[in-house]
């Protein structure tokens, strides 16, 4: 899959959209259940209504509640499915059909039924990796200590 490295359009599904709902190199971790999360990781660790929780170092709180994105809305067609949490890729030029300027990315977090939890680090939760719950851990080089 060398081809990745090379140009590309790439694009998020609406489900997984939350995950990039923060400034790029904010350091976050999001986690949710999945058909294969065991009731024990369920009682151990999820602790919401909501299907994400999301969680930031409190040293980005005020960057998070600043900052102001650019959602584009890009035509399906020509779009591969990467099999990972919802990512897709063209190879070929996707004008945008749609600019939509989002100014308030906590609250936008809680519009898509996500839990953000600002936490002092992410370090303690990188045991969150050895259960059944899907983690993904984004832009962690940035964190306050590698998580």
């Amino acid at each position: 899959m060398d081809w990745l490295n090379g140009p590309l359009v790439w694009a998020i599904d609406d489900w997984h959209q939350p995950m990039y709902l923060f400034p790029r190199d904010c350091p976050r971790i999001l986690l949710w259940p999945t058909a294969a999360t065991t009731p024990e990781d369920r009682r151990a660790h999820w602790t919401t209504s909501s299907r994400m929780i999301a969680y930031v170092e409190s040293g980005w709180s005020a960057r998070l509640a600043r900052a102001v994105l650019y959602r584009y809305t890009l035509p399906g067609e020509g779009f591969e499915c990467l099999n990972d949490a919802g990512m897709w890729v063209s190879r070929s030029v996707a004008l945008p059909t749609e600019v939509e300027e989002i100014t308030d990315l906590p609250a936008s977090l809680g519009d898509a039924n996500v839990e953000l939890r600002v936490v002092p680090s992410l370090e303690p939760l990188k045991g969150l990796r050895n259960t059944s719950l899907h983690v993904s851990a984004i832009r962690l080089r940035n964190a306050s200590s590698h998580a």
